[in-house]
């Protein structure tokens, strides 16, 4: 199953087994450079089409998915009416803070102030404005020359370690932040991942983290839900369902809502006289 993505790139899901006694399934995330440890538009587009499939089945009018992810166990919950599904949310892992106003040198940037933070994955959150950023389509190649700036300098300056987990500690990318387009979201996300990708959603994941900052700020709490932009102007909400704690982090649990929708199928076909059947990449 693949997702699309901004600069003609797709996202992959890989469906699998469930690797623990209460999921229903597991999943691999896969874009141009490798693996994710999270993905929540995945998790939005998988629930939708395994559902809609009947992959899974559905009961009643509201789904609950448990699934398996290298970050941990994702609870995905979908409404249906008649055979499509309309909205799709998940509880995801916990989320916190590792660092709130960091400071990083960026060569072309100059001194550069971030938040560091994991929802799934670690993500470095920058103010555009600030870097005289303008979060549109029209300047995304001046975006990813930034995020990716941010994310090396940033992985260079200072170790990044989860209290649970070896594997995920490490920078996954960065998130430009600024105002949303419409007055009535909070706020507008840009994430640069991968080799030089830009999301096409506002990053659920992203979302997950950004719900740890602003907790840590005092600036959100339990139960309240905000809606956050992506690039393209869709939009996520984003939720704190509950206070935990991540090691000897304050952290929370988010819920992140969307949709997504079914855009075509497709089969791959392996001819094991093909000598480029495994694939090739051309840089």
């Amino acid at each position: 199953m693949w997702e699309p993505r901004g600069h003609a790139d797709m996202y992959g899901c890989l469906l699998m087994p469930p690797i623990t006694e209460e999921a229903d399934l597991s999943v691999l995330f896969l874009h141009n450079e490798g693996f994710s440890t999270m993905c929540g538009h995945g998790i939005i587009a998988l629930a939708t089409v395994v559902l809609e499939t009947g992959l899974h089945p559905r009961t009643g009018g509201e789904t609950v998915l448990a699934i398996d992810t290298p970050a941990g166990l994702v609870r995905a919950t979908a409404w249906s009416e008649r055979d499509r599904i309309d909205r799709v949310a998940f509880e995801n892992v916990p989320s916190f803070v590792l660092d709130l106003d960091g400071e990083v040198d960026v060569e072309a940037l100059g001194h550069v102030r971030y938040d560091l933070a994991f929802g799934g994955a670690f993500y470095a959150f920058v103010d555009a404005p600030a870097l005289g950023l303008d979060l549109t389509p029209a300047h995304a190649s001046e975006l990813i020359a930034a995020g990716r700036a941010v994310a090396s300098a940033v992985s260079e300056a200072r170790a990044i370690e989860h209290p649970d987990s070896r594997d995920l500690g490490f920078l996954y990318g960065t998130i430009l932040t600024g105002p949303a387009a419409d007055e009535t979201r909070h706020s507008r996300h840009v994430c640069v991942f991968g080799d030089g990708e830009v999301d096409r959603s506002p990053t659920g994941t992203g979302v997950s983290a950004r719900l740890a900052i602003l907790a840590a700020r005092d600036e959100i709490g339990p139960g309240e839900t905000i809606e956050i932009e992506s690039i393209i102007g869709s939009c996520f909400t984003g939720r704190i369902l509950r206070r935990v704690t991540a090691g000897a982090y304050p952290a929370v649990v988010p819920e992140v809502g969307g949709r997504a929708f079914i855009t075509g199928r497709h089969e791959f076909l392996l001819d094991p006289r093909d000598p480029w059947r495994d694939g090739f990449l051309i840089r």
